[in-house]
């Protein structure tokens, strides 16, 4: 096994290339990542939006429903007519208020993606460590050697 054949010997052009290959599948990943993340917080908002509408449909309906429910409830039941609309629209705002409850529970839920932040500043903080080093100045013939061999 020769030293070339090890990674032990390798030219500025081939380090250079390994490292902008590796630092582009790095934050390739990271973006992967934080879309994974904002997919996932978009379902949980999508969901806890349509609770919301659903609850505030329930009540824009509950006013005409309630206006039917207190006519046959005075004859059906022979109770008053406010008792008639107290029972069947406090039926509607339980239900409503169920609605809330489940859709602030999973609003709740969403948060920031912190697993990109956390990947995000491991990155820059690595970033800013690495120093460009001074080239030295190579002849023409010499930079086309480096570029035909890596």
């Amino acid at each position: 096994m020769s030293a070339a054949d090890d990674g032990g010997d390798r030219s500025l052009g081939q380090l250079v290339a390994t490292a902008t290959a590796e630092m582009s599948a790095l934050v390739h990943d990271e973006i992967a990542l934080a879309k994974a993340e904002l997919r996932q917080d978009a379902k949980r908002a999508g969901i806890g939006s349509a609770a919301f509408i659903v609850a505030g449909a329930l009540a824009l309906f509950a006013l005409p429903v309630l206006s039917f429910a207190a006519a046959y409830g005075v004859h059906n039941l022979g109770l008053g007519l406010a008792w008639s609309f107290l029972i069947v629209g406090g039926a509607f705002l339980v239900v409503a208020a169920l609605l809330i409850l489940i859709a602030l529970a999973k609003l709740k839920k969403i948060k920031k993606p912190e697993k990109s932040i956390a990947s995000a500043k491991e990155t820059a903080a690595v970033l800013q460590k690495a120093k460009p080093h001074p080239r030295e100045e190579l002849p023409d013939h010499q930079v086309l050697e480096s570029v035909t061999r890596s």
